[in-house]
């Protein structure tokens, strides 16, 4: 329980403070997410690559193939989001901070 405060700036101290040592620790968890996952997405574009050879649609299994190396792209490089959104903002001429 927390102690009676006398003004608002003890209380948002005491709030901080609080939600400082409740807070989960999430270092690592992207790459734990990435390392998870990562593997059952390769199964999973390999049997939906697999089907689509076997059932002969080939302009769907190069579609799939195209966006699959796009999500995996994005996926496994995961800072490739930021620079591409910094070079389209300098593209249109916005200023972007170094």
């Amino acid at each position: 329980m927390l102690p009676l405060l006398n003004d608002a700036a003890d209380a948002a101290t005491a709030v901080v403070l609080a939600t400082s040592e409740d807070a989960p620790n999430t270092e690592g968890l992207a790459e734990w997410l990435r390392g998870f996952f990562g593997p059952l997405f390769l199964v999973i574009v390999s049997i939906v690559a697999i089907f689509f050879l076997f059932t002969r649609e080939i302009t769907r299994f190069a579609q799939f193939i195209i966006l699959a190396i796009f999500i995996g792209i994005v996926f496994y490089v995961p800072g490739i989001i930021e620079t591409i959104a910094v070079a389209i903002a300098r593209a249109m001429g916005v200023e972007t901070p170094e």
